[in-house]
């Protein structure tokens, strides 16, 4: 049914070809996804979280400061705000880690296109001023892997960095990939690009048009020591800050 959705619009055969390949990849790696968009709040959420009211989830932990960036096994801890697939714009609250669904001009903000290509969240403890490449919120993820559920905070592995550019600002996104998952021995984007062609792709079309076009540019792909390189000092600097 999809592909010959895709196959009758018109549209360029370049486009065309990444939702073939994005629809091909979102049916084998999320098959748990079954949320439709008028999905009740707490629906598809993490066991825990109480919702205070239509756009707010209360954790039982504050997810910026009650979890450690990385893990003793190396592996790097992502909050999920919203599942792959989803088009809904929740975010971290940064006064108690509660989730909230972002507001633009007075109404729930959806990204107009596409779901997420994965798992989108950000990583605890950590924050990256303007001066040291952030935009002064914790780093952002994405964890690729089935749909996980709004809250849940998994172990993930990182294996790179796509490097954007939002407006002009350095907006990068962290690349992990869930072990229980087809991705499992996936340790570095050259592997991602060898065993699965076409999902770093997909990433950097998906980031470069969701805001529509010139909004976002790519300055390509880092690797796992970039990466982790990002991570540590987002990590300093969030534990210097938070001391006391």
């Amino acid at each position: 049914m999809f592909v010959w959705f895709v196959s009758t619009l018109r549209i360029e055969s370049d486009l065309k070809f990444f939702l073939y390949r994005y629809l091909v990849i979102f049916l084998i790696f999320f098959p748990s996804f079954s949320y439709g968009g008028n999905c009740p709040i707490l629906c598809g959420v993490a066991p825990g979280f109480k919702q205070i009211d239509p756009h707010t989830l209360l954790s039982p932990a504050n997810l910026i400061k009650d979890f450690p960036s990385i893990n003793k096994n190396g592996s790097v801890n992502v909050v999920i705000e919203i599942p792959a697939g989803r088009t809904d714009k929740w975010e971290t609250r940064k006064s108690d880690g509660a989730l909230t669904w972002n507001i633009k001009k007075g109404k729930p903000r959806v990204v107009k296109y596409i779901g997420y290509p994965g798992n989108y969240g950000m990583i605890p403890q950590t924050m990256l001023p303007k001066e040291l490449g952030g935009d002064g919120d914790a780093l952002d993820a994405i964890v690729l892997g089935p749909t996980l559920e709004r809250g849940s905070v998994i172990k993930a592995r990182l294996i790179g960095v796509l490097k954007l550019l939002d407006n002009g600002e350095q907006d990068d996104k962290l690349i992990a990939v869930n072990p229980d998952s087809p991705f499992t021995n996936i340790m570095s984007i050259k592997e991602l690009d060898k065993k699965f062609n076409g999902i770093t792709d997909i990433l950097e079309t998906w980031f470069i048009n969701y805001k529509g076009l010139g909004e976002i540019q790519s300055k390509g792909f880092g690797d796992t020591k970039d990466a982790k390189f990002i991570l540590h000092k987002a990590n300093s600097y969030f534990l210097n800050r938070n001391k006391n």
